[in-house]
């Protein structure tokens, strides 16, 4: 299969791994190298049973230009991100169960744990104005400008968004922000938080904790247990032929 197309069944299966699969809903997209538009996945396949045929190109406003399927909803929201951000190549949609729950109290995410620090300057970003799907691309730039130059944003009564400057980024920041918020939900029930990083040491650790190596070798221990999980990644006919 081709490098592309390999990079978003990898990307789906470590969300997977990560335990951000709701049924056959969320998605990663990787920019085309040849500037067509972006790859994912085809709609109607959860992230765990993603393979080469299951993976489509998209044209910027959501035409299939290869493969077979037909294309999420939702397509907007990675356009849209990868429109405004020319530093990244990848991002991710999720429904985490942690970040939607989180995301309902309307509180600060505190840098409790290094999970956190990728998103606590000072606060992670939250996109207010709808809860509703992104089907529009007015509300997939609306979503854009709400990320601004953030890893990541909350999308209360959603879910989340990430985005990278390569798939194990991406992926690596959908799966910390799910945790730190897990683990401020955990703090809040036990009467807290009261204690967290502070912000002088947050900017220290978002290079000594998460540099391009740590995030690629937390990415590559969910590929290995997606492997695990799943059976290793199909290898049939790719999308990319078309």
């Amino acid at each position: 299969m081709s490098e592309v197309v390999g990079d978003v069944v990898t990307a789906h299966r470590a969300l997977a791994a990560a335990g951000q699969a709701d049924l056959v809903w969320g998605h990663a997209a990787v920019r085309d190298p040849a500037g067509r538009g972006l790859w994912t996945k085809a709609a109607g396949w959860g992230m765990e049973e993603v393979t080469p045929e299951r993976v489509v190109l998209l044209s910027d406003d959501g035409e299939v230009l290869a493969g077979e399927g037909p294309r999420h909803i939702e397509f907007h929201i990675h356009a849209a991100l990868l429109r405004a951000r020319p530093d990244a190549s990848a991002t991710v949609h999720t429904h985490a169960e942690a970040a939607a729950a989180f995301a309902a109290l309307d509180v600060p995410l505190r840098p409790l744990s290094h999970d956190a620090v990728p998103f606590a300057d000072p606060d992670v970003a939250r996109f207010r104005r709808t809860s509703d799907l992104i089907a529009t691309a007015a509300l997939g730039d609306a979503l854009a400008a709400a990320v601004g130059t953030a890893a990541g944003c909350l999308v209360p009564g959603h879910g989340l968004v990430t985005v990278g400057a390569d798939v194990a980024s991406a992926v690596m920041f959908a799966a910390l922000l799910e945790r730190a918020c897990r683990i401020q939900l955990a703090a809040a029930g036990g009467g807290g938080p009261a204690i967290w990083t502070p912000d002088a040491e947050v900017r220290v650790k978002r290079e000594s904790v998460w540099n391009a190596r740590q995030l690629d070798a937390g990415f590559r221990y969910l590929v290995r247990r997606a492997d695990a999980l799943y059976g290793p990644a199909g290898s049939g006919p790719s999308a990319s032929s078309a």
